[in-house]
């Protein structure tokens, strides 16, 4: 058996979507990488000191829920009928144990809802009205169906909806 050292690491993503370096400022482009940059530090730094995998992977996606710049929780982009639905997974590799949300829209951060589904020992995945029941019952905090919502995203909408006739 070996004695080998393993380094643990974290790997994240901004979200689904595309984004040109030609469609953005400058400005923009630090904001981004900024706000990813101190996501993985962050989550890179929890992970050298020993706090549990599956934890830390949680804590970077609530990051990333919360901020405005990515597309899930704030900053998530509507769908077609401009409303808001979200969903999250989370999957335990130890024992394989995995919770999912999806179709949420007041679930603040759904990825916390997601492990506390894992959690709870249950079923493994809920969409909908029963997410949105279970949530605070589970201690997940609940927002305005509005609060997704940023000033960009109505915009965004606009440019893909069909011509109105």
């Amino acid at each position: 058996m070996s004695n080998q050292r393993f380094t643990p690491v974290i790997a994240i993503h901004g979200g689904a979507g595309t984004i040109t370096r030609a469609s953005i400022t400058p400005a923009q482009q630090l904001a981004y990488r900024e706000a990813l940059r101190d996501v993985l530090l962050g989550a890179q730094q929890k992970l050298a000191a020993g706090a549990p995998a599956e934890d830390v992977a949680v804590e970077a996606v609530r990051l990333l829920e919360e901020c405005p710049l990515f597309n899930a929780g704030r900053g998530a982009v509507f769908t077609a009928d401009a409303t808001h639905e979200m969903d999250a997974c989370v999957m335990r590799g130890k024992d394989l144990a995995c919770g999912s949300i999806a179709g949420v829209s007041t679930v603040r951060n759904p990825v916390i809802a997601a492990q506390a589904l894992m959690d709870a020992g249950g079923p493994v995945f809920m969409i909908g009205a029963a997410a949105e029941q279970f949530a605070p019952n589970a201690g997940c905090q609940l927002v305005a169906k509005d609060w997704s919502s940023t000033k960009q995203r109505p915009t965004q909408l606009r440019r893909l909806q069909p011509p109105a006739t």
